[in-house]
């Protein structure tokens, strides 16, 4: 699990992984699961898996920065995404879930070009992956750049969203009326074991950030059970549930309906400290606050489950400026951070962040920050600041 460790300095304050948050992770998932433990070894197996579009730029971006802090990794190439689907018909190959389950201790990800229009046969393959892996906390930290323009200042709060469930169980089916006529239906599925171990992790960032900030954590529970009684109410009144319990005595609840968080994101988005949503919900709002740290190209995520993490920037696969080297590397940059945290190498980590906070001071950055820099020389300059900052200690 992710910890937002000072809002002092945001080196030190993008997503600080430590011990008891990922045993957090591990309580809260389900009860008796057994599975392999996160290996600290010499060694860091690394799952690579670029998919689409811009990911096939933005990943190895993100391999030159870790390789160049000094964690020793063995990158295994792995196939996804929808590219790879159009040439063998299967998106997510068994072989790669296979690979990253039994040879690996977690894994970056870069980009999926999923079609708006159906594609018979078809499906995400991170969708799939969270799925397949468990990793039913998808962990988003949104925290102002200072040297960005387009940052607002004091934003500092996390997007804490169920990865399993919603609309994302991607059951759906189209049949025709008598009259003839087509009728869509999806499924929208909300358990309550789903809802009450995403509670509990938002739950215990908010204790982790509250001790680290000195000063009350708040949870903000995000949903829309005025119009969706069942499946949103079964997810509030879970979550409110888990707030009652002795551990989170000191955390303040609230709550948001969704469209009204999503203003709320675009004019005070500094009353937020944790947030906690269904799927689809924390789907849209995380993308709405990155928006206003700067874009797409600063926010990462990272997939969390009780044994495992694949990392990805929360950006898509920008097929538009595909294979130009312009991409903005930083927010798989940061993913890579991110990962590299949960498996216990926080100074690497820190001094990446370190770098990215130089970079965007000296304004070496993409077109899309307002620099010149592509997205490989961007990426050197983040590596050389990264390796000035471990020097200085």
């Amino acid at each position: 699990m992710i910890q937002i460790a000072s809002r002092t300095s945001t080196s030190n304050n993008l997503a600080v992984i430590t011990a008891v948050a990922r045993r957090a992770i591990a309580t809260a998932a389900a009860a008796g699961q057994q599975g392999k433990k996160t290996r600290l070894q010499d060694t860091l197996r690394i799952g690579s898996i670029p998919a689409d579009g811009i990911g096939k730029e933005v990943v190895p971006a993100a391999q030159l920065v870790v390789e160049a802090v000094g964690v020793p990794v063995k990158w295994i190439s792995l196939d996804a995404g929808f590219e790879y689907f159009q040439r063998h018909g299967v998106a997510l190959p068994q072989s790669t879930v296979d690979t990253l389950i039994n040879s690996c201790d977690g894994a970056l990800f870069g980009a999926v070009s999923s079609p708006s229009h159906r594609v018979e046969g078809y499906s995400s393959p991170i969708v799939a992956l969270r799925k397949k892996l468990d990793l039913f906390a998808n962990i988003r930290p949104v925290i102002s750049s200072p040297h960005v323009p387009r940052s607002l200042p004091g934003i500092n709060c996390v997007i804490v969203r169920e990865n399993t469930e919603c609309l994302y169980v991607k059951e759906e089916q189209l049949t025709t009326t008598a009259s003839g006529h087509k009728v869509a239906t999806a499924t929208r599925r909300i358990s309550q074991e789903a809802s009450a171990r995403i509670a509990k992790v938002a739950f215990d960032i908010a204790v982790q950030r509250a001790r680290e900030f000195k000063r009350p954590g708040k949870v903000t529970i995000v949903h829309k059970a005025n119009v969706l009684p069942i499946t949103d109410g079964l997810f509030r009144e879970t979550v409110l549930a888990v707030s009652k319990e002795s551990a989170y005595k000191d955390i303040i609840v609230e709550e948001q309906l969704v469209d009204s968080c999503v203003y709320r994101t675009f004019i005070d988005p500094q009353s937020f400290d944790v947030l906690v949503a269904p799927n689809m919900y924390g789907d849209i709002i995380s993308d709405g606050a990155a928006a206003v740290v700067g874009g797409l190209g600063l926010v990462p995520s990272a997939n969390s489950g009780n044994n495992f993490v694949v990392a990805e920037p929360v950006h898509g696969s920008a097929p538009d400026i595909a294979g130009l080297n312009i991409a903005n590397p930083i927010a798989t940059i940061r993913a890579a951070g991110l990962m590299l945290q949960q498996l216990g190498h926080d100074k690497a980590a820190r001094a990446i962040e370190a770098g990215i906070q130089e970079s965007l001071r000296r304004g070496q950055t993409t077109k899309d920050l307002g620099g010149s820099e592509s997205t490989h020389s961007a990426a050197e300059k983040i590596a050389s600041h990264a390796v000035a900052a471990l020097a200085r200690g």
